[in-house]
């Protein structure tokens, strides 16, 4: 019998800034292949970089047919995503959609 890969969570840093960009890039490249929940709950500040490195990340787990949401969001992360644009609501899970 094959094993189901389990699905694994990303903890997000407070600040995703430039900085946290390629290292944020890279915790996402290590965790996929398999069903991948973010946790943004203690997320205060979002820059553009790594709101492109999520977006991204979802469309390739998209393509690679694993589940990708987001279990947890801080109000300042939901704010940012939506300053810049990028609707996450169809990402979000059940229990904290709005």
């Amino acid at each position: 019998m094959v094993a189901k890969k389990s699905g694994k969570t990303l903890n997000l840093t407070a600040v995703l800034d430039l900085n946290e960009a390629s290292a944020l890039r890279d915790k996402l490249l290590s965790m996929r292949g398999s069903a991948l929940s973010i946790d943004a709950s203690d997320v205060e500040r979002v820059g553009a970089l790594c709101a492109q490195v999520l977006m991204s990340a979802e469309k390739t787990w998209e393509q690679d047919k694993q589940p990708f949401t987001f279990s947890k969001v801080s109000d300042a992360f939901q704010k940012t995503m939506q300053l810049v644009g990028v609707d996450i609501d169809h990402l979000l899970a059940k229990e904290i959609r709005q």
